[in-house]
């Protein structure tokens, strides 16, 4: 491949010529300014919006949600009674002090910036495109909406399936008559924390395999040589994300990333485009 072109060439970007490293610097101190300042407004808007906030993230732990009120009307069309979760309630328990501040704290700036983050890909994608030629930039622009739109619905699988039903059956398990459970707020909040972010970057598994594939590590046969591996490791992953034992629960985990794995085959370059 050939050198980049001299700076009185078109291809390159005008915001690129003459600019030296502290001005490049600077740049990317503004950016990442932009960045903090798009967090905190986000941030503060969640965290003076407690009564929202607390009922999204407290809405799976009723029976009441709607993910089970969908279920039991599917069960009623399959005539499959055992789809239909029973009817429950599981009680949170806060022993420590300052646990519900800070907790509020926590959750506002967790959703703050999961929010923002479509606004720091865009900061950060104007501060890299100067340095692209025109191509790479048309190039890259899907790339980053496709990185956004795949992160947003794992995110979203995360919260409407996977977390709601790991969460009534690790919260309604018991492990004897005596035992009353009794959730910790911060393991609620910790497992909640970890599913959706555990989703959200496994359905990057396209972007990444296309990224992958450009620099020439994978290709599209060599995913395709190693498929069977990938629905055992996808099977591992499914059960680690999801700590229960509930087929149906592992199912709509599993499914959807090897739905990813086979998309990522699709979007990966083949070894002769790399030769």
């Amino acid at each position: 491949m050939g050198k980049r072109q001299h700076d009185d060439d078109d291809s390159v970007a005008p915001g690129q010529r003459d600019m030296t490293f502290w001005d490049h610097l600077e740049a990317l101190r503004w950016v990442l300014l932009r960045a903090a300042v798009a967090v905190v407004v986000c941030t503060m808007l969640m965290f003076f919006n407690k009564e929202r906030l607390t009922q999204v993230i407290f809405a799976p732990q009723d029976s009441n949600f709607i993910v089970y009120r969908a279920m039991c009307k599917l069960a009623t069309l399959l005539h499959f009674d055992g789809l239909c979760p029973d009817e429950f309630s599981v009680e949170l328990l806060n022993t420590r002090l300052a646990s519900p501040f800070f907790t509020h704290m926590t959750a506002s700036l967790y959703v703050g910036l999961l929010l923002s983050l479509p606004v720091i890909i865009v900061l950060l994608w104007r501060f890299i495109a100067p340095a692209l030629y025109p191509h790479e930039q048309r190039r890259s622009i899907p790339l980053i909406f496709s990185c956004i739109a795949l992160f947003v619905a794992g995110v979203l699988l995360g919260y409407f399936l996977v977390f709601p039903l790991a969460f009534r059956f690790l919260g309604t398990y018991q492990f004897g008559e005596h035992v009353v459970n009794r959730i910790d707020l911060t393991s609620y909040m910790n497992i909640f924390y970890t599913t959706l972010l555990s989703m959200g970057l496994v359905f990057e598994m396209p972007v990444l395999a296309y990224a992958l594939s450009r620099i020439g590590i994978i290709n599209k046969s060599l995913l395709r040589k190693y498929r069977r591996h990938a629905v055992v490791v996808i099977l591992i992953i499914g059960a680690v994300i999801t700590p229960t034992s509930d087929p149906l629960t592992l199912m709509l985990v599993s499914i959807p990333m090897y739905l990813l794995y086979e998309l990522s085959i699709h979007v990966a370059r083949s070894k002769k485009a790399e030769e």
